[in-house]
């Protein structure tokens, strides 16, 4: 019997543990998952486009950190990007509220998971955005 996966999932966190966390249990649900850290995709050491190229990931699961503002803009810029036009995108934060209000345009097109949270809700995320139709990409 060969290897299956129900695809592939980027986790960008600052957080080693919680990278291991959402590796072990999204791997637990079938998915093969690969890592990196949003500091470095915003400092240059990792070309995104380049690892979206590589990787070709079916969601990418995004934490999005204090200076909220500041790390939701840059998280639109990245979205903006003609490799992230279809990507099934899952948001993780420490302030759901604020981050819900940053962004409230965007809300049809991604999904927002509080801090803490149940590993379960993540996986159910990341199955409903790969669901998602590709109309619901953002328009960048």
């Amino acid at each position: 019997m060969g290897t299956s996966t129900r695809g592939t999932v980027a986790i960008f966190n600052g957080s080693d543990d919680t990278v291991d966390l959402l590796t072990c249990f999204l791997g637990k649900h079938g998915y093969t998952t690969i890592a990196g850290r949003a500091d470095d995709v915003k400092s240059g050491v990792l070309d995104f486009v380049t690892f979206l190229a590589t990787h070709k990931p079916d969601a990418i699961v995004w934490d999005i950190t204090p200076p909220y503002d500041r790390n939701w803009n840059f998280f639109k810029l990245l979205r903006s990007a003609a490799p992230m036009a279809c990507r099934a995108v899952v948001l993780t934060t420490t302030h759901k509220q604020h981050l819900d209000e940053l962004a409230m345009e965007d809300t049809g097109a991604l999904e927002i998971v509080g801090k803490p949270y149940d590993l379960q809700v993540i996986v159910d995320a990341v199955v409903r955005a790969i669901q998602k139709p590709p109309s619901d990409a953002p328009d960048g």
